[in-house]
């Protein structure tokens, strides 16, 4: 067998097994264990879940492969994530811990004191999710498909079943502890071959460091070299962009308050005893998740020069045996087209009288980046086999909170809340586990047909979040003013022109799919922010001219939102 497959085997395996044990022991025994595991996780293990559940196969696949593409451009992905964490760490947490629901559509039915409210923040749930779940599921099939030497089919179906288990058995007090344990595997598994390059490139072990550092004492730093190959290569130089400042800006807003919109991450802050125990774990897991963040620029900037340099050695009479190895998946290429046995991996941007550039032969799935760079920089079998159980805890951590929220919110917000009221405990609880099993099966359909890679697939949820739930939760939060139309009528608008212009572009009018005809030049995964301001615009003025919230309401939001002494004195 080969190494790399053997190590595989054997961490993968390992890691997997202690997520069932975990998931076994964790087994939700009531709908309060299931939704918010109990309600008592303690701060720094709910922020080692958050951190996993945040840091899906878009942070650990998705956002490096996005950066060592795009160069400058994929910041905004890392930008966007990072931000919006803080923003929602600060700024709606605490409040909606303190409200006391299970779920963002059991706040915004209570909230805005409507039924019809609720159903349609349940259906935008589901609706974010299901894109969000679909990038997860396809990160599943890109690491299977290689390791496990199968097709990304496959890959994809192997997943479904691993995250049906833990999430429909232990919901979400298994998924809780289980993404502990996630943590742990990813974060070594991003670090270790981090370590290694870093190391290799500049002799310097610490990545945020080394890849600003100099390119194996040749007195040339890292990123000159990158920026001289890219430009010679005919990519453009890879420390600047290449998107407009709009689109930019756009796309990093979408991101950032798509973060705070998220129904998954938000229910972790349900997971805890207390208020002050939300606000800990909140500084817990942005501890926690800039462990990786901070390296994830240095991964891309190495994967990329490794690339470049490995497939663009000379005299070269045949492909790597890494290459070799990921063709097989297909998610790497090679059409020897004018038959000199070389490959030509060449981009589109030409300096002024420098001869023709060579036809492209090399097609890169962007989603490979990060878990083909140890091979190409030619790591131990080991290593590579980390990344790979790394990057599988990632995709399925996330994977299984998606799951849970759209479970939650059909069996509870749904059913329980909407159609019939007299539900038992244990009717929900099956529900919940039903619905989330019907889930797994469609987030796998799309994971095996996906509508791009992974970052913009996942960039695409956050926009829709953008657009539908951070309006209305801030509103609520914030305005003793907004009632129940203008909130019902701004998530409408706001999502649906969100989803409408992902739609037409990306399946309907690919084609048309360039800054040349976009809206004020925004692409799809930035449109988010214009979809939030259509949502606050078209709820202000429908509450300018409907009846205000009832008294009660203005009670409530005073409560949730000012300290308990002033709410007693106002």
């Amino acid at each position: 067998m080969d190494p790399v497959q053997l190590w595989t085997f054997i961490i993968a395996g390992l890691s997997f097994t202690l997520y069932i044990y975990i998931a076994i022991r964790s087994r939700a025994g009531s709908t309060k264990d299931f939704y918010v595991a109990g309600g008592g996780v303690p701060s720094i293990a709910n922020g080692l879940a958050t951190a996993a559940d945040w840091m899906s196969a878009a942070s650990f696949l998705g956002m490096a492969g996005a950066i060592s593409t795009m160069g400058r451009d994929g910041g905004c992905y890392l930008m966007g994530w990072t931000g919006g964490y803080v923003l929602l760490a600060l700024l709606l947490a605490p409040y909606l811990r303190r409200f006391g629901k299970f779920t963002v559509p059991d706040f915004i039915g209570d909230r805005y004191y409507s039924q019809a409210a609720r159903i349609v923040a349940v259906i935008c749930a589901i609706f974010v999710c299901f894109t969000y779940v679909c990038g997860q599921m396809r990160g599943v099939g890109v690491v299977f498909s290689r390791f496990l030497n199968v097709d990304v089919t496959w890959g994809v179906i192997i997943g479904m079943a691993l995250v049906f288990f833990y999430a429909v058995l232990g919901g979400m007090k298994g998924i809780t502890y289980t993404q502990v344990a996630q943590y742990c595997v990813l974060i070594f598994a991003f670090m270790v071959p981090a370590f290694f390059i870093a190391f290799q490139m500049a002799g310097n072990p610490i990545p945020q460091i080394a890849f600003g550092g100099e390119y194996k004492d040749s007195g040339q730093f890292i990123l000159e070299r990158l920026d001289g190959l890219s430009a010679q290569l005919g990519f453009g130089t890879y420390t600047d962009g290449s998107k407009s400042t709009i689109d930019v800006f756009c796309i990093t807003a979408a991101l950032m308050l798509g973060t705070a919109g998220l129904p998954h991450v938000i229910v972790r802050f349900y997971t805890v005893k207390k208020v002050s125990a939300a606000r800990t774990s909140a500084f817990w897991a942005l501890l926690f998740i800039a462990i990786l963040y901070t390296t994830a620029p240095a991964i891309s900037v190495f994967a990329r020069l490794n690339l470049l340099e490995a497939v663009n050695e000379t005299p070269r009479v045949e492909a790597p045996q890494w290459f070799e190895k990921w063709s097989d998946t297909g998610l790497i290429s090679w059409q020897d087209k004018n038959n000199d046995g070389l490959i030509n991996y060449t981009g589109t941007v030409q300096p002024a009288g420098a001869p023709p550039l060579a036809e492209n032969e090399l097609t890169v799935d962007k989603d490979i980046i990060v878990l083909a760079n140890p091979e190409i920089a030619q790591l131990p079998a080991w290593v590579i086999g980390l990344v790979a159980a790394g990057g599988l805890a990632a995709a399925l951590s996330t994977a299984a909170g998606l799951l849970l929220v759209i479970s939650t919110a059909v069996a509870h917000d749904l059913f329980k809340k909407t159609i019939n009221p007299n539900l038992t405990d244990k009717q929900e609880l099956k529900i919940a586990r039903i619905a989330a099993g019907g889930a797994v099966i469609v987030a796998g359909y799309f994971g095996i047909h996906p509508p791009d890679f992974v970052a913009s697939v996942v960039a695409f949820a956050f926009g829709l979040a953008a657009s539908s739930f951070f309006p209305v939760i801030v509103m609520g939060i914030f305005s003793k003013r907004m009632n129940k139309e203008g909130a019902i009528a701004g998530m409408i608008s706001g999502i649906t022109f969100t989803a409408a212009y992902i739609i037409y572009f990306k399946f309907m009018n690919p084609e048309l799919n360039n800054a040349e005809h976009w809206l004020f030049g925004i692409s799809p995964e930035g449109i988010g922010s214009i979809g939030l301001l259509v949502n606050f615009v078209i709820a202000g003025l429908v509450c300018k001219f409907t009846p205000k919230a009832p008294e009660h309401i203005a009670q409530l939001v005073n409560s949730v939102r000012l300290p308990r002494d002033a709410y007693a004195k106002d």
